[in-house]
């Protein structure tokens, strides 16, 4: 028996599968009120297109919870598991926030796919969780047309360590945790043109967690965070500056990106979600070309961590983060707002 491609049962690849921005804002423009009065207590909600919901419960503490799921962007069940475990707890790390347990969210196609993958795709979520911490405690299924995984996952924080997408400030320095490119090698997989090499990178990537938003939440200077994943790059910057009104100015030879992407690019291995995102905020752009655009807006699953931080602290968070593991370096800066609201230079 051959091995089942996952990924030869999905339309979609990961958060490549996320409706685009555009049509996300006319779903929630059109959402009617449910008629629950304001709430203090609720610290974020849906208004500035945030990672997670925060609320507060006393005592300065926050509870933090969040969902994600989506159909496979690789073809072994176990990296499809914990990538979209790693993927989901990404929004907590995202806010500073620590995961306290997570349930499952699983879609299996039952006529088409045995069952017992299901099975190896919910092991690869336990082993995320168990690097992070915590309990896969349950959770729901149901027997869809596309495999479909995910987690719900509660998280808890002190709300001064609470780290926002919408309070950047302007002069600040930004950074990204992961390289960008996961989309486009995704796509050459499927399409059968990727080497096993650059897929292994890039599911070294997208199976490393984002815990180090626990410790960047404890820093004061760290004055805005949020994750890369289907917006790409460009859109969750865009969402940034809006959301703080203030526009940013990136140097696209300064931002990290796999090794080997041109040759896929040269195949146009480009995922749909890709041009969905720049028709949604190319508008919003200045500077890119065709081969940006590929990159900046390319769909990331379980991408790195998008940080703004005060510019005179940068030798100090770089050192911290050396200390962890990370070669980080500044790409851009936030500016005051200007008609562009993101603006890419060499």
């Amino acid at each position: 028996m051959e091995p089942i491609k996952l990924t030869s049962f999905s339309h979609g690849a990961g958060c490549g599968c996320k409706i685009a921005p555009s049509v996300l804002e006319k779903i929630l423009r059109t959402s009617k009120d449910n008629g629950v009065e304001f709430d203090p207590n609720l610290l974020v909600g849906n208004s500035t297109k945030d990672d997670a919901a925060v609320y507060a419960v006393g005592n300065g503490q926050a509870i933090i919870t969040t969902t994600d799921f989506f159909m496979p962007i690789v073809d072994d069940p176990f990296d499809f598991g914990k990538i979209a475990a790693v993927n989901a707890l990404s929004d907590v790390y995202a806010m500073g926030g620590k995961p306290l347990v997570a349930i499952a969210i699983l879609g299996w196609p039952v006529d088409k796919i045995p069952v017992e993958l299901a099975g190896v795709v919910l092991d690869g979520a336990r082993s995320a969780c168990k690097e992070a911490g915590i309990h896969l405690a349950g959770g729901h299924s149901i027997d869809t047309a596309e495999p479909i995984f995910g987690l719900a996952v509660t998280g808890k924080i002190s709300i001064e360590h609470l780290k926002k997408n919408s309070s950047a400030k302007e002069g600040s320095s930004l950074y990204l945790t992961k390289p960008l490119g996961v989309g486009i090698i995704a796509t050459a997989q499927k399409r059968g043109v990727a080497s096993a090499h650059d897929i292994q990178i890039a599911v070294d990537s997208m199976t490393k967690l984002n815990n180090v938003g626990l410790l960047f939440g404890e820093l004061e200077y760290v004055n805005a965070m949020t994750d890369v994943t289907g917006f790409g790059l460009l859109g969750h910057l865009v969402e940034m500056c809006e959301g703080s009104d203030v526009s940013a100015e990136i140097k696209k030879n300064k931002i990290p990106i796999l090794p080997n992407i041109k040759p896929y690019l040269d195949q146009n291995t480009i995922p749909g979600g890709t041009e969905r995102n720049w028709k949604s905020y190319g508008h919003k752009i200045a500077g890119v070309e065709k081969n940006d655009w590929a990159i900046l807006a390319d769909p990331q699953t379980s991408g790195g961590l998008l940080i703004a931080i005060d510019q005179s602290h940068e030798e100090e968070f770089e050192e911290l983060c050396a200390g962890e593991g990370y070669d980080l370096r500044p790409f851009g800066i936030t500016t005051e707002r200007q008609k562009a609201v993101v603006k890419v230079e060499i």
